[in-house]
C-alpha cells in the first residue's frame, strides 16, 4: 500500500489548488517544494508592515465567477484596481494606451483627434507585412506610442532589439478611446488582504508539507510513497532534457524599505526607456491602501535564463513549441505522471488561468472542485 494518493511537486498556486481539492474528496497528499516556503511565485511576506509580492506584482483579475467564487473562500479581496503608469525619461503616462495617455503625449482632447494622429502615423509607417516586432507594433499604433511605450520596455523583457524579435510576439496592442486607466477588462479584481501566501496555507491544511525538498535528489523514493504523482516543475528538467532545452526568460529583484511613506504614488511603474535597467519598480504597500509610516520597493530586471536560475516566462517562439511538442508526447505515455502549471506545461498563466487549468486536470482524475 501506498502512503499518499497523490505526491504534488511544487507548492505553487496550481499545486496548492489540486491537493485541496483532492483532499476534499478523500484523498491523501504529500506536497513538496525546493524553495524553503510555499505559494511559489505568488509568495508574499511581511516586511515593514507591508505585505511584500517577493517575485513580482501579482493581481488577480478573472472575469470567470467560478474562479473568483473560489479563490475568495480562502482570502477577503479587497478592491484594489491596476491602473500602473509607465516613465519615459522625465514623462509619465497612463496605461493602458488610453485617453489620458493621449493628451499628454499629444495635448488634444478628444477620441477624434487621437484616432487622426494614431491612423495618420500607421499610414507613414506603410507596413502591410510585418517581418518583425518594430514593425508589428508600428502598424498598430504609429510611431510615438511604439517608440515611448513599447520598445525599450519590450527589449529589455526580451533581452534583444525588437528587429531581432518575431511579429506574432505582439498580435495587438489595446488602444482606449476613453479616459479610464482600469488596465485589466476583468469583471472581478483584487489584492488578497494579509497576502497571497495565506491562500496557500489554507489550501494546503491536512497535507504533508516538505519545503527545501528538491524531487530530483530523491526521485525514485519520492514517487514510491504515491499512487500518483502530479509534477509543476520544469517538463524538460523532468525528462533529463532528452529532446533539448526549452528557454525561459528569468528574473532579478531588488528589493529595498525606505524611511519615507510614499515614494512613488502608485504600485506599479514601469520605465520604458531601454538605457533604464528595470522594467518596473513596485511599491507593495499601495496594493493594500497602506498607511505605514515607512514603504518598501521592488526594481524588476529581467535576466538571461540559465540552469540553477528561476524560471519565470516560457518562450513561447516556434521552435520551443516544437521541442514542447515532443516533451508532451513523452508526458502523455508516462505512467502515473501528471504534468501541471506554468512550467509543466510550457504556457504562461495568469492566476486564473492557473486556477481553471488545475480545475480541468483534478476534473480529468474523476475530482470535482468545491466552489465556495
Amino acid at each position: 500500500m501506498k502512503k499518499y494518493d497523490y505526491l504534488v511537486v511544487g507548492a505553487g498556486l496550481f499545486g496548492s489548488v489540486f491537493a485541496r481539492e483532492a483532499m476534499n474528496a478523500g484523498k491523501k497528499v504529500l506536497v513538496i517544494d525546493r524553495r524553503d516556503h510555499i505559494a511559489g511565485n505568488i509568495y508574499t511576506r511581511e516586511e515593514a508592515g507591508i505585505n511584500v509580492h517577493v517575485y513580482g506584482a501579482h493581481i488577480f483579475h478573472t472575469s470567470d465567477k467560478r474562479v473568483w467564487e473560489y479563490i475568495n473562500s480562502f482570502a477577503e479581496f479587497n478592491n484594489y484596481i491596476n491602473c500602473p503608469v509607465a516613465r519615459y525619461k522625465d514623462e509619465i503616462y497612463n496605461l493602458p494606451f488610453n485617453m489620458n495617455t493621449f493628451a499628454k503625449m499629444w495635448g488634444i482632447r478628444t477620441p477624434a483627434e487621437a484616432k487622426e494622429i494614431i491612423a495618420r502615423q500607421r499610414a507613414e509607417a506603410g507596413i502591410s507585412e510585418p517581418r518583425n516586432l518594430e514593425e508589428q507594433a508600428l502598424s498598430l499604433v504609429g510611431r510615438d506610442i511604439y517608440e515611448k511605450l513599447v520598445k525599450g520596455y519590450t527589449e529589455k523583457q526580451w533581452g534583444r532589439r525588437a528587429t531581432e524579435l518575431p511579429a506574432f510576439i505582439i498580435k495587438r496592442l489595446p488602444v482606449r478611446f476613453v479616459y479610464d486607466n482600469n488596465y485589466f477588462n476583468d469583471r472581478y479584481q483584487g489584492i488578497p488582504v494579509g497576502g497571497y501566501t495565506r491562500i496557500c496555507e489554507k489550501m494546503l491544511e491536512g497535507a504533508d508539507v516538505k519545503t527545501g525538498t528538491d524531487y530530483f535528489s530523491d526521485k525514485a523514493a519520492l514517487d514510491a510513497l504515491a499512487e500518483k504523482t502530479l509534477f509543476t516543475g520544469m517538463i524538460d528538467e523532468y525528462f533529463g532534457g532528452c529532446c533539448g532545452d526549452l528557454e525561459y526568460r528569468s528574473l532579478r529583484f531588488e528589493t529595498e524599505t525606505l524611511d519615507c511613506d510614499n515614494y512613488q504614488g502608485n504600485a506599479v511603474v514601469n520605465y520604458t526607456e531601454y538605457e533604464v535597467p528595470y522594467t518596473r519598480i513596485i511599491e507593495h504597500k499601495h496594493f493594500e491602501f497602506g498607511t505605514q509610516e515607512k514603504t518598501v520597493v521592488t526594481r524588476e530586471y529581467p535576466a538571461v535564463w540559465k540552469k540553477g536560475d528561476e524560471p519565470y516566462y516560457p518562450v513561447n517562439d516556434e521552435k520551443n513549441g516544437a521541442v514542447y511538442e515532443k516533451y508532451k508526447a513523452l508526458a502523455a505515455r508516462e505512467k502515473n505522471v501528471l504534468f501541471g502549471g506554468r512550467l509543466g506545461m510550457y504556457k504562461y498563466f495568469d492566476m486564473d488561468d492557473t486556477i481553471s487549468a488545475a480545475f480541468a486536470l483534478l476534473e480529468s482524475e474523476g475530482i470535482t472542485p468545491r466552489i465556495g
